[in-house]
C-alpha cells in the first residue's frame, strides 16, 4: 500500500485537506469474497449480493451515498431482496478516509453506517473550512455516541489502524480494487457511480 499521512496529521496545526481525489476506473475482474470483518446490511440469504468498495474521502462515494443509497436501501436492502456489503478502501486524503472508517467502527455495528453517512455528508465542510477535527468531533458525538476522549482513543488505536490497513491491502492486492466506488453484484464488477435505474437493471439481471 502506498505510504499515507498518519491520522494524527488531521489534528496538527495548519493541516490542509486540499481537494478530494477522484479515482479513475481500472479494469479488473476478481470476485468479491465475504470476510468476517465486512460491514453489511440486509438479509444474509438474499439472492442478490451487492458489494461496494468505497473510500470515506471519495467525493463520488459521498454523492452516491447521499443521492442513490437511500432509495436503493429502501427498495432492496430493507425489503430483504439484497444483501449490501461495504468494503473499505483509502483514497486521498487517506488520513481523512482512515479516520472516518475508524470512527464508524468504534461506534459499533449498529452505528457504523450512520457514522459513515455523516462522514460522507461532512466531506465538503471539511474541505471548505479546512477543519476536519471539528467536523469529526461532531460526528463522533452524534451519531457516533462517543465522548471526545473516546474519539481520541479511537483515532490513536494502532491495533485498529493496522487492521484497517490490512483490510485495504487485501482489497487492493487480492480483490484488485484501485478505484472507488467499485460495485460487485453477484460477481459482476461495475466500476464508477451507479444510478438507481442502472442498479435496477443490474439487480434484475442478477436475480435472474
Amino acid at each position: 500500500m502506498a505510504p499515507r499521512r498518519t491520522i494524527a496529521a488531521l489534528f496538527a496545526a495548519g493541516f490542509a485537506l486540499g481537494g478530494l481525489s477522484a479515482c479513475a476506473p481500472h479494469p479488473a475482474d476478481p470476485a468479491a469474497v465475504a470476510q468476517a470483518d465486512d460491514m453489511s446490511l440486509g438479509n444474509p440469504k438474499a439472492k442478490v449480493q451487492v458489494v461496494e468498495y468505497a473510500s470515506a474521502s471519495c467525493p463520488h462515494c459521498a454523492r452516491w451515498d447521499m443521492e442513490v443509497f437511500p432509495a436503493f436501501r429502501s427498495k432492496y436492502v430493507d425489503t430483504g431482496k439484497v444483501r449490501y456489503t461495504l468494503k473499505e478502501y483509502l483514497t486521498e486524503p487517506q488520513a481523512l478516509a482512515a479516520a472516518g472508517f475508524l470512527l464508524a467502527r468504534c461506534a459499533g455495528k449498529d452505528r457504523y453506517f450512520p457514522v459513515l453517512d455523516a462522514v460522507f455528508r461532512g466531506q465538503q465542510e471539511m474541505v471548505e473550512t479546512k477543519d476536519p477535527k471539528g467536523v469529526l468531533q461532531r460526528i463522533a458525538a452524534n451519531p457516533g455516541g462517543m465522548t471526545q476522549p473516546q474519539m481520541e482513543a479511537c483515532l490513536t488505536d494502532m491495533t485498529a489502524e493496522k487492521a484497517l490497513e490490512a483490510r485495504v491491502e487485501r482489497h487492493e492486492k487480492v480483490d484488485k480494487v484501485t478505484s472507488t466506488p467499485t460495485f460487485i453484484i453477484n460477481g459482476r464488477r461495475i466500476e464508477g457511480e451507479m444510478t438507481l435505474p442502472e442498479l435496477d437493471a443490474a439487480i434484475a439481471k442478477a436475480a435472474g
